[in-house]
């Protein structure tokens, strides 16, 4: 037994037997880590793909989906790829994009309901009414309102004695969408441009009717024109609110207002009483 340990001592205190030795494991290291990297990387991963086209603001169903296995390496390198459906059934392909047949789907492809362009409409609070304002590109100042900023209205017409009138006539109303000719977001797309043909806003009843009787005034020269504001107004949005009673109640002069909740009777309903 001591001879073998003298033995062994001595092989392992030659310098050349050390240095073989360290290459050789080395050479190990790196042939253990090297095929576990690899192993690592090629390990496949099953992930969703599109079964077929899905165009713009198209909801997600499960048929609409397939499985398929790709590299993990793929998803390491593309972390932005889908790999659980239960982040696609019941969202919606984003605005201003179509998933091809066979792709897989990408996070930035995705929205859910909540975050759809009309959303809000479906939102609103109960007693207000959706209002659209006729536009075009000098009015928006260039295209540059966007859907979620807080503007102001401001009034222009002419009074009975034929003098002006401008003024700031509402104030801090949130703009829900901006939409072209055709009814489709102008902001939803890169590829093409659009040009805005009306914004939207959703405004209390009594706002609604105001805004309207404006704008069927027989004989004056009456316009609602959008004014843009700082970030500021927007981050930190007041009441909306008439901000102008001379201009209101220049407008209530000039309309009639309709009583609500009159029950009318016919001559039979009268005989029924007295029966």
């Amino acid at each position: 037994m001591g001879n073998v340990l003298t033995t062994v001592k001595r092989f392992l205190s030659n310098k050349n037997t050390v240095t073989i030795l360290g290459v050789l494991l080395a050479i190990l290291v790196l042939y253990i880590g090297y095929n576990y990297r690899v192993k690592q990387a090629t390990t496949p991963v099953t992930v969703p793909y599109a079964k077929q086209e899905i165009s713009s603001r198209t909801a997600i169903t499960s048929d609409m989906i397939g499985y398929m296995e790709v590299s993990s390496s793929v998803i390491k390198n593309s972390p932005n790829v889908i790999t659980n459906a239960s982040e696609l059934i019941g969202n919606y392909v984003s605005f201003g994009t179509t998933i091809p047949a066979n792709s897989m789907f990408y996070k930035s492809q995705i929205l859910t309901s909540n975050e759809m362009p009309d959303s809000a409409f479906a939102s609103i609070p109960d007693n207000y009414t959706i209002y659209s304002l006729n536009v075009d590109l000098h009015t928006t100042y260039g295209n540059s309102i966007y859907p979620g900023n807080y503007i102001d209205l401001y009034f222009k017409g002419i009074d009975d004695t034929g003098l002006v009138m401008y003024g700031k006539f509402i104030e801090s109303i949130e703009v829900l969408a901006v939409k072209d000719s055709q009814g489709n977001h102008v902001f939803e797309t890169t590829v093409e441009s659009r040009t805005p043909s009306e914004l939207l806003f959703a405004v209390p009843n009594d706002m609604y009717e105001l805004l309207m009787k404006a704008g069927y005034i027989n004989g004056s020269s009456i316009e609602i024109n959008p004014v843009p504001r700082n970030a500021s107004y927007s981050a930190n949005p007041g009441e909306t609110s008439v901000s102008s009673d001379y201009i209101k109640n220049f407008i209530l002069s000039k309309s009639a207002t309709i009583p609500q909740n009159i029950t009318t009777t016919t001559p039979n309903d009268n005989n029924n009483n007295n029966q």
